[in-house]
């Protein structure tokens, strides 16, 4: 291939393995691709700041953060797309009547409405970014803030999908779902950087396992779903490699021609 392409990963299940390690083939085929002169990016639900070490280590200064909301193109903010805050105050009025706790996040920070509860130990200890959400009732005040977490058992949610319209609710853990803007996706975060760079839909490349990846997969051309993908994110994607377990990452760029 000698055109640039731009190949976008995301990190949970896709880039880390269920141990959150870096497989050493992973890394060795991302290392190959910059040589050979394209563009590695990173496509993730998570903040910012919950991956830079994975940034550094991989030398990436491109992604599209909060399924979408916060995006950064060579080191400079891009786009944004900032929750409802009016409607962010009532679903936290809400949740905080079921016991549903909420985490407000921003490009900088996340802090909890509430001091301390199960659920939110329970799901962020998962993650393995080695801090907690404090305690902030009234974070959401006078900032943007790009995605919140709501920790509620599974299909408490649909509640909240009805009564509130202004947002989107992923599940991504057993006890949590991510709130997001109506209409916000990884998706229109690879849009903006595309068109940014005028690169076209045929050299645009996407790797992920998630719920929060399906609009990419179904959206990106050469869309790859990760062996461990759930049945129905596999069948968003044009391609399905092997498990994050087993090298899928490398065997994935090779089935698509890139290596």
């Amino acid at each position: 291939m000698t055109n640039q392409s731009v190949i976008f990963f995301d990190i949970d299940g896709t880039l880390l393995n269920h141990e959150k390690e870096l497989p050493l083939s992973t890394k060795k085929a991302i290392f190959k691709l910059k040589e050979e002169g394209h563009i590695i990016a990173i496509a993730t639900g998570r903040a910012p700041f919950m991956f830079e070490d994975l940034r550094r280590e991989l030398d990436i200064n491109t992604f599209i953060s909060y399924n979408g909301q916060y995006v950064v193109l060579n080191g400079e903010v891009l786009y944004t797309n900032p929750l409802n805050i009016s409607s962010l105050e009532k679903l936290t009025e809400a949740a905080l009547l079921n016991n549903h706790p909420v985490v407000f996040m921003d490009h900088e920070d996340m802090r909890a409405n509430v001091p301390e509860h199960e659920y939110i130990k329970e799901s962020i200890d998962t993650l393995k970014i080695g801090r907690f959400p404090t305690h902030d009732a009234l974070y959401y005040k006078g900032r943007d803030l790009y995605q919140s977490l709501l920790f509620c058992p599974v299909g408490a949610e649909n509640q909240y999908e009805r009564d509130f319209k202004d947002f989107d609710f992923i599940r991504w853990h057993p006890v949590s779902v991510d709130v997001l803007p109506r209409g916000g996706s990884k998706a229109k975060g690879i849009e903006k950087i595309a068109e940014k760079l005028g690169i076209p839909e045929e050299n645009l490349f996407a790797f992920g396992d998630g719920l929060n990846d399906m609009e990419m997969l179904l959206t990106v051309k050469n869309s790859v779903a990760m062996g461990n993908a759930e049945k129905k994110v596999k069948e968003a994607a044009r391609y399905v490699t092997k498990s994050v377990e087993d090298d899928g990452i490398y065997h994935g760029l090779q089935m698509v021609g890139l290596l």
